[in-house]
């Protein structure tokens, strides 16, 4: 939880993060077939659409606890084990181009969710169940820690994929 006053370059700062993330996420699964984007380098460890997928997953439920917090008045937000939905469901058989588009669409109305908020509205809470109080800056400073994390796992694929034979 944030323990000081966000201002206005901090915010935007990372509202630019959030919003050119897609672009940097876009150029990891773009020109790959569809043998490399279903490749998994180890048994138990996500192929590129997975990563799209899981991308996906977050960022609905981040969008849902952003419009909670800014809507309510300290809400318990949603909170969903995204990280297992990959080993649950067949992600590998989905559209990467399906996948992308939901994560991009999610994504701007996220950003633009963002953009209608002023400083008050960032420092507004709501109780995450295992974070306890959250601010809406909390959310959006994780959602960037999240891109960054899943941008070195793609990158981390895409560099480990073999040249087709």
């Amino acid at each position: 939880m944030s323990s000081y006053y966000v201002d206005t370059g901090q915010r935007r700062w990372l509202l630019k993060a959030v919003r050119e993330a897609a672009g940097e996420m876009y150029s990891q699964f773009s020109g790959l077939s569809e043998r490399e984007l279903r490749w998994r380098p180890a048994e138990g460890e996500w192929c590129l659409k997975e990563v799209a997928a899981h991308l996906r997953d977050a960022e609905q439920m981040y969008r849902r606890q952003v419009e909670l917090i800014a809507r309510g008045r300290e809400p318990r937000l949603p909170y969903e084990p995204v990280d297992v939905l990959p080993y649950e469901r067949d992600y590998r058989e989905e559209p990467l181009a399906e996948l992308l588009y939901e994560w991009e669409a999610a994504r701007e109305e996220t950003v633009w969710l963002l953009r209608t908020l002023d400083g008050d509205d960032w420092e507004r809470r709501g109780h995450h169940p295992h974070r306890g109080q959250v601010t809406v800056y909390d959310v959006v400073r994780e959602m960037h820690e999240h891109d960054l994390e899943h941008l070195w796992q793609a990158r981390r694929l895409r560099s480990q994929l073999r040249p087709p034979d």
